[in-house]
């Protein structure tokens, strides 16, 4: 065993006190008492590195472990030999969460994983999983995308196909086999119709199906088709033709990259979109051919069946270029130090594509203060009417200003339109009363914030055309392609760590604060952080069975599995919260191998509940994990009586885990705090909860953890 930090001292404090009085006259013999800050940093410069203070004999399955940021490891640098020098394990602490994996558009990139992963096979150090369940950190953004209302914005040209009958809820012109009926609300959106079909024994493709009248079309051209179909459980379809030269085709109807003669289906709405360019007449039919599975029952949308020429003259013209931003914007804008500008890829409606953002930094005396102008390429008619749609949120509630300007500032306004939290669609009209109407401004004076905009469509009243349809996922959609993300996560990043990543918090943080006996959720709460998406609100109590189901299916059948959690120190009643919803979880033929404390503490956190904690979770006789150790000063400038105090909490916590909790149950602990954080962290900036300090020095904590570690 190596000396400790104490005896140091004691042997420092006696050679001190038996120092004699030297006659000044003497220079051969004038000696200086060294500082004692310096000779106690000497001391702490001495000591061994903190994992020789284990008995890993007595200990054999004991981690000692340091959390610290994945790429300042991977990048092989001082904290990685500092690391490796001390600790048998590293934890990321940020780098293998679900929001740094997962990108915009739903692609998760392992490199920094893999990076890290080299990095410690090179060391011989083991890395702990953290965390793959857990309601912050996520890509939010892109799982609510997924949720949100589907935007289906009808082609601004002129249907070929008649859908008169259809709208009136007659099935005339149109021809059917099996059980194949027109239905109200069965359509996309609210109050819309829609066909039904119905298959019972799944014998033959065309046993169900649904053939469209003659579609007039202009040989030699391209016609494009657009289908939205969905079933009532998983099912598949399949569109053949009369009238070209292969009524059989295979196409790749979803745009997944394979042709098929057929297309799968489920709950949601999916689109069918292909183009049909070797019509041998003068129209052509579709059949619409469901029997493919029995028991299945089918819908196809009405309003957004379409046969168009891409080529044709629009119905609809855009006097707004680019207005879903995806290309840029041709907007200006001004006044009290606002900002504009395009969105990263990912921030537009529905978690898709780009937006337009104004940033106003405070309310203004006039709302024309702070604007935006678009220019048209020509002024408008006198005496038309224009509508405008478009797209609006905001990262606080205020009121913006839409109008129609000439260049001496007269105009047309459309109103206020009241700014949310949520994407909302506005929809208003105006008409143009001057024959100078140039630009399009918007007015930000009265909102304090951000504002986004995105699909901005200003246009004649008097063209039809370019209808847009809201389709609002059920809650039964909404479970379903959450657990298909949730099984896509976390298959994924098991499947990448698998070969050297053996220990996982699969659940981190379930168990509320108000109500330590229930689980966090974010229903009802309107104001939550970019990063928090909550997936126990949509698989409900039994998502931490679900994800060790996959944690066991995708990873290696001897994993050990943790559910992790904070405050367990500071609230018993959490504590227990965590043991019986471990005990609930295993009661549905799953197993938790062990609980992680977290333990966020101060120098003056309570003791007793510290040893309270240890001993209830020893009783589960689960394994017992330290994760996120570290201990704050409550100050910026600790004094030296505070830092013996942090010296003191540091050794009282690895004392009581081996003193209360059993050596099978001991895991290990991890130091969340390895150094103190600087001022610009995210993590308790400027706080001195370290075991180093900035500069990488030994603190007395250093020497405390390592004193409380000795007694294994």
């Amino acid at each position: 065993m190596k000396q400790l930090y104490n005896k140091y001292i004691g042997v420092l404090a006696v050679s001190i006190g038996l120092s004699s009085c030297v006659d000044y006259m003497d220079t051969n013999d004038y000696q200086v008492e060294k500082p004692a800050n310096i000779a106690e940093q000497e001391v702490l410069n001495a000591m061994g590195t903190l994992g020789s203070y284990i008995d890993t004999i007595a200990n054999p399955n004991f981690k000692l472990g340091g959390a610290i940021d994945m790429n300042q490891y991977s990048s092989r640098g001082l904290m990685y030999r500092l690391i490796n020098s001390n600790f048998h394990e590293v934890t990321a602490g940020y780098g293998m969460k679900h929001g740094a994996i997962v990108q915009s558009n739903g692609n998760m990139n392992f490199d920094g994983v893999n990076a890290t992963i080299e990095a410690a096979s090179a060391a011989g150090t083991s890395i702990y999983g953290h965390t793959l369940v857990w309601h912050a950190n996520q890509n939010a953004g892109y799982l609510n995308g997924l949720l949100a209302p589907l935007v289906v914005e009808s082609p601004p040209f002129k249907n070929e196909l008649d859908l008169t009958p259809l709208m009136s809820g007659s099935m005339e012109g149109w021809q059917t086999k099996g059980e194949v009926k027109h239905m109200e609300n069965e359509g996309m959106g609210e109050g819309t119709s829609g066909i039904m079909l119905s298959a019972v024994s799944g014998s033959d493709p065309e046993s169900v199906q649904l053939t469209t009248p003659p579609i007039p079309v202009i040989p030699g051209k391209p016609y494009e088709v657009i289908v939205y179909v969905k079933s009532d459980v998983p099912g598949q379809g399949g569109i053949t033709f009369e009238g070209l030269e292969n009524n059989q085709p295979a196409i790749d109807w979803m745009n997944t990259g394979t042709d098929s003669t057929s297309f799968g289906t489920d709950i949601s709405w999916k689109e069918i979109r292909f183009t049909v360019n070797d019509v041998v007449g003068d129209s052509f039919q579709m059949h619409f051919n469901f029997g493919y599975e029995p028991n299945v029952n089918y819908s196809i949308d009405i309003s957004n069946l379409y046969v168009y020429d891409p080529t044709g003259e629009p119905a609809i013209n855009n006097l707004v270029a680019d207005g879903d931003f995806e290309n840029g914007n041709g907007w200006g804008g001004w006044g009290n130090g606002s900002s504009r500008g395009v969105t990263e890829d990912g921030m537009g409606f529905g978690g898709s594509g780009k937006a337009f953002s104004v940033t106003n930094p405070s309310k203004t005396a006039g709302f024309w203060e702070v604007q935006t102008s678009y220019d048209f390429a020509a002024p408008l008619n006198n005496g038309e009417e224009y509508k405008l749609s478009f797209w609006v949120k905001g990262d606080a509630e205020g009121i913006i200003r839409p109008e129609l300007q000439s260049p001496n500032y007269s105009s047309n306004g459309f109103g206020q339109v009241g700014v949310t939290k949520e994407w909302k669609q506005v929809t208003l009209s105006t008409v143009a009363t001057a024959d100078d109407r140039i630009r399009f401004v918007i007015s930000y004076g009265e909102f304090a914030g951000t504002v986004y905009l995105d699909n901005v469509v200003l246009s004649s009243a008097n063209l039809s055309g370019g209808s847009t349809t809201l389709v609002y996922k059920t809650d039964e959609e909404k479970r379903s392609i959450v657990e298909g993300e949730f099984e896509r996560w976390i298959s994924g990043m098991l499947t990448t760590t698998k070969d050297y990543i053996k220990a996982w918090d699969i659940v981190n943080e379930p168990m509320d604060d108000a109500n330590p006996s229930e689980l966090k959720t974010g229903v009802g709460n309107t104001d939550l952080a970019a990063d928090i998406f909550y997936w126990q609100d949509y698989l409900g109590k039994d998502y931490a069975v679900k994800a060790i189901e996959l944690a066991e299916q995708y990873g290696n059948p001897d994993d050990l599995l943790f559910i992790n959690d904070y405050n367990l120190e500071y609230s018993l009643e959490k504590c227990q919260g965590i043991i019986d919803y471990v005990n609930y979880i295993e009661t549905k033929g799953v197993t938790v191998d062990g609980i992680g404390t977290q333990m966020h503490i101060n120098i003056d956190s309570d003791k007793d509940k510290i040893v309270s904690m240890f001993k209830m979770l020893a009783a589960t006789g689960k394994l017992v994990k330290v994760s996120e150790l570290d201990v704050r000063v409550n100050t910026t400038t600790p004094t030296a009586e505070i830092l013996q105090m942090q010296r003191e909490m540091y050794k009282y916590v690895a004392e009581m885990y081996v003193q209360h909790v059993p050596e099978a149950q001991r895991y290990g602990i991890t130091v969340w705090g390895v150094t103190d954080s600087p001022e610009n962290a995210n993590w308790l900036p400027g706080e001195k909860q370290g075991l180093w300090d900035l500069n990488l020095n030994r603190k007395p904590a250093y020497a405390g953890f390592a004193e409380g570690l000795e007694g294994m």
